[in-house]
């Protein structure tokens, strides 16, 4: 049966700033087209470095087996070996990862995160395409300037990652930050912001909304799909583009189940056999757009390895075209080494079932952290933090039950961070993650982040009981 055609994406090229409108394709890079469609042409005109100038005659990687954790002994090692002048039906041979190439990325590394795209998430319009990133990082401040310049302002979280803040101060691109509660920012309050804009503030409306729906950095909060149809209608009511920054997507595990012993919850049991996987992931803001306004970022940074700078981004073409001219003149593309690997792996190795039950795999590890994490918390903290249990992600956000007697002491925040400090126990205060900076009323908040995904398991109680011990002078 034929599937009904999907309709085009809605044109915002309109709300491009003057400098997106004005970027083109490096000329240079227009070149390479012919080369690639033409295997007889003769090139005079690239000054590309000689192939046979490249030390490298293969690249050798040793993974671990597809589902399995790269420490259970009873998973089969394999190497990946991307070999010079070897190309196979799947993958490019080593020397065109090691070349110079388009924004775009190299072919087969770009046609997996498309394939993975369409698998997972399927836009409901026609006219999308993939752009490779060197990481979300990279790949927000790009997005972002497809639409603010200086003077603008960008719509976050009232707790929102530190990097993002660090990013558009230099920028001169003020920020705005909107309620959230344990599902993430607030639709009414979203809404609330856009409609009165004009009454209470100078300059244009901001155009873009910036949030992390999954595992949200800092807060842990993940939205439900109810609430993601509520958002994204808020930004259809205001014509806001949304850049969907998702690099804990894959992380979700489900509700928190309390072990029947303290031990459960690092033994794998059958208390894991029901993770999301793919298939039972909630849907993405991507999966739910009809107009083409969301502009999603995936990162194999959480579920590889974050040193590879590897990503995409999912938008309208003539948005990641815009982001593949501006590749062009920075960091062209991914490096190629972490290209080769990633792509060698994923489409001759794994495929997307090994990948997916890789994937099911990393669910499992950070459940089985997360259970134990709470756990923990619950035996040494009670009384004296906090917090909602995250469904996904990396972290806990606790808020700390200060006594009476000390809230409203000056400073009070900056002395529980350094008596953690001289008990040898570290968490991040929560004004680190404030779009409005280290105010006074800020640093009084009583927030921290705490992360479960780095420490060692073993770890856990030392780090937690410390952490009790820190807190016993300010709480109950």
């Amino acid at each position: 049966m034929d599937m009904p055609a999907k309709p085009q994406s809605k044109d915002l090229s309109s709300l491009f700033t003057e400098a997106t409108k004005r970027r083109r394709s490096s000329p240079l890079k227009t070149l390479l087209k012919y080369m690639n469609a033409d295997p007889t042409l003769v090139s005079l005109g690239a000054g590309l470095p000689h192939p046979d100038t490249f030390p490298f005659i293969s690249v050798t990687a040793t993974v671990g087996e597809a589902g399995k954790s790269a420490v259970d002994t009873s998973a089969q090692h394999q190497d990946v070996t991307i070999a010079a002048r070897a190309p196979t039906a799947a993958t490019e041979g080593l020397e065109r990862f090691l070349q110079y190439g388009n924004g775009r990325g190299v072919a087969s590394y770009a046609k997996f995160a498309q394939e993975h795209t369409e698998r997972v998430h399927a836009p409901l319009y026609d006219d999308w395409d993939v752009v490779v990133s060197a990481g979300n990082t990279d790949a927000f401040v790009k997005a972002l300037m497809l639409f603010c310049q200086s003077g603008d302002t960008l719509i976050v979280d009232e707790w929102t990652y530190p990097a993002i803040i660090e990013t558009v101060g230099p920028m001169n691109i003020g920020l705005a930050p909107v309620e959230m509660d344990n599902e993430g920012i607030v639709p009414k309050a979203l809404d609330s912001l856009c409609e009165n804009w004009s009454k209470s503030n100078s300059g244009r409306c901001p155009r873009v909304a910036y949030m992390i729906p999954t595992a949200q950095n800092p807060t842990g909060a993940t939205m439900s799909v109810q609430r993601k149809q509520a958002i994204y209608e808020v930004a259809q009511k205001h014509d806001l583009v949304i850049i969907e920054d998702d690099p804990y997507y894959y992380l979700q595990f489900g509700e928190y189940k309390a072990a029947v012993d303290s031990g459960e919850a690092v033994a794998a049991g059958g208390r894991y056999d029901d993770l999301p996987g793919v298939t039972g992931l909630i849907p993405s803001l991507l999966s739910m757009d009809t107009d083409g306004r969301v502009i999603r970022l995936d990162s194999f940074s959480k579920i590889l390895a974050p040193g590879l700078r590897c990503g995409w981004v999912t938008a309208p073409k003539y948005m990641t075209d815009k982001i593949q001219f501006h590749n062009e003149t920075s960091v062209q593309q991914p490096a190629g080494l972490s290209q080769a690997i990633a792509s060698k792996l994923i489409n001759e190795h794994w495929g997307h079932e090994g990948w997916e039950r890789h994937l099911v795999q990393i669910q499992r590890d950070y459940a089985m952290r997360r259970d134990r994490f709470v756990e923990l918390c619950q035996k040494y903290l009670k009384g004296k933090v906090s917090f909602t249990v995250p469904s996904a992600g990396m972290f806990l956000w606790f808020r700390v039950l200060l006594r009476e007697d000390v809230q409203e002491r000056p400073g009070v925040m900056q002395e529980v961070f350094d008596s953690m400090i001289e008990n040898h126990v570290l968490l991040v205060p929560g004004h680190f993650f404030s779009p409005l900076g280290a105010t006074p009323e800020v640093l009084s908040k009583p927030f921290v982040r705490a992360a479960y995904s780095y420490a060692s398991i073993d770890d856990f109680e030392t780090a937690i009981s410390r952490l009790a011990e820190a807190l016993a002078p300010f709480t109950c």
